[in-house]
């Protein structure tokens, strides 16, 4: 490899380590409000109003966007959700 191609590989990747991730959460029949938006507020760091409304868009709609940022620190968020019986996934 010459420098050229080294510098083109450590760019791509700083720009893969920069691509801003969504966490999506999904609609299910088993969870209940309360426990979806507590879940949001301790997993998620959202405020009480912001996890009741996204509660609501989830149920209404089928799925929200509740958190972008890179993959490090919303993949630890999206697996806390599932573990608590959350339907999420990170795109």
């Amino acid at each position: 490899m010459d420098f050229k191609e080294l510098v083109l590989d450590e760019v791509e990747k700083i720009a893969q380590d920069l691509t801003v991730y969504k966490l999506i959460l999904y609609n299910d029949d088993f969870n209940t409000f309360e426990w979806v938006i507590g879940s949001l507020v301790e997993v998620c760091d959202h405020t009480l109003e912001q996890a009741e409304q996204t509660s609501l868009i989830v149920h209404y709609k089928g799925k929200c966007q509740v958190k972008s940022g890179t993959w490090e620190v919303l993949e630890p968020q999206c697996h806390q959700l599932l573990e608590r019986g959350l339907s999420a996934k990170i795109e």
